[in-house]
């Protein structure tokens, strides 16, 4: 289950002000995680702005049906492949992230 801070933020990100969604969109957050994970990136315990906007990303692109859903996705890709490259954002080797 995401967290109140970054569901406002997506929610923010989406312009959704009711809480009709909620369930949907807690579930893509935790997807965003998920997928973040498999390419290698370590979600820190407090979300930084870059894994953040990955997450909000993901969700801009499965909820509902975006105008810019091509834009989005290789948005949300580059993001992913950047962290999963980063140091800092991985546990390859020594650095944990």
């Amino acid at each position: 289950m995401a967290d109140n801070t970054m569901l406002t933020a997506v929610k923010m990100a989406l312009r959704v002000s009711t809480t009709a969604f909620d369930s949907e969109i807690n579930s893509l957050i935790d997807a965003a995680k998920l997928d973040l994970g498999v390419a290698g990136v370590v979600i820190p315990s407090e979300i930084d702005a870059l894994v953040q906007t990955a997450v909000i990303t993901y969700v801009r692109v499965r909820f509902g049906q975006p105008d810019d859903y091509d834009r989005l996705k290789r948005a949300y890709d580059e993001q992913k492949a950047q962290l999963s490259m980063c140091t800092g954002y991985t546990n390859w080797g020594d650095n944990v992230g």
